[in-house]
């Protein structure tokens, strides 16, 4: 069988960032928390776990430790959790993405002005969560065109307009376009991370061009589910796994000669190495 890899398939800046980060506190020693799994990728998260890792899920959690350090994840955490770190003098490492922080900054001093803030994102996301927490008044978040034609806003207001880093740039732009459309006085600023930009777009070309494609990503990763869709609609033919266990020899008809593949931002390198192994020498 023959492949096609994307170039950009695999961590991205921030999430190995923060991977790195953790198994660096491994070596020195002592106990070791993440405040939420620190990338979306259950294998990483199970690696992490037995080497002692563990996953602090709720802020009762967080406010029962008394030693360790806490390692905050690349996602970035609610204005809230790190207030309550510094409150309590617990120890921490925010491996929060760059990216994410000057999103964090911008909801911050825009809101100061006075201005409502509309995040582009998937409301569940803690990403999208954190970023809310930064805005003095109750930002207006919307996922879809659909939400943002039923949205009926005030047109005397100001409103400044960001996007979760991992969002689709085209659905990004369309939903911008409908807040001109309706009228409203804005202002925006693309948050989409550049290398995410990159992987949608080479992705997206990929599949254009193969007879299959295969999106390798965790199970709750918002980009990696973002790449199956942008990828669905140029192969019909796409599959979203975790890891090559996943992918069976009757998902390929014998018409099948090349497969595309790429990855989310939390998948390691060798699970796309063990996938496009397998593709090749077992199908």
């Amino acid at each position: 069988m023959k492949v096609i890899l994307a170039k950009t398939a695999g961590f991205c800046f921030g999430v190995k960032r923060a991977v790195d980060a953790v198994y660096e506190q491994i070596k020195k020693g002592g106990k070791i928390y993440t405040y939420g799994p620190i990338i979306h990728n259950e294998s990483v998260v199970e690696d992490l776990k037995k080497q002692g890792v563990v996953v602090l899920e709720t802020e009762e959690q967080l406010q029962n430790i008394t030693d360790g350090t806490v390692i905050l994840r690349s996602h970035g955490v609610k204005k809230e959790v790190l207030n309550l770190l510094e409150e309590r003098h617990i120890s921490y490492v925010d491996t929060a993405c760059p990216f994410v922080k000057r999103i964090h900054r911008l909801v911050e001093e825009e809101s100061a002005k006075g201005r409502r803030i509309i995040v582009v994102g998937n409301k569940t996301h803690p990403e999208v969560e954190a970023i809310v927490s930064y805005a003095e008044v109750p930002p207006v978040v919307v996922e879809s065109e659909e939400e943002a034609k039923a949205l009926n806003l005030d047109k005397n207001a100001e409103y400044f307009i960001v996007s979760q880093t991992t969002f689709n740039y085209t659905k990004f732009k369309d939903i911008v376009d409908i807040f001109e459309k309706k009228g409203y006085y804005y202002n925006v600023v693309n948050t989409i991370c550049s290398a995410t930009k990159e992987r949608q777009e080479e992705a997206k070309k990929i599949a254009s061009e193969v007879d299959a494609m295969i999106v390798i990503g965790g199970s709750h990763s918002s980009n990696s589910r973002k790449l199956y869709e942008i990828c669905s609609k140029e192969c019909e033919l796409t599959f979203f796994i975790q890891t090559w266990n996943d992918l069976h020899l009757e998902h390929f008809p014998k018409s099948v000669e090349l497969v595309g593949i790429t990855a989310g931002a939390s998948t390691p390198n060798n699970i796309i190495e063990e996938v496009q192994n397998h593709v090749r020498t077992d199908f």
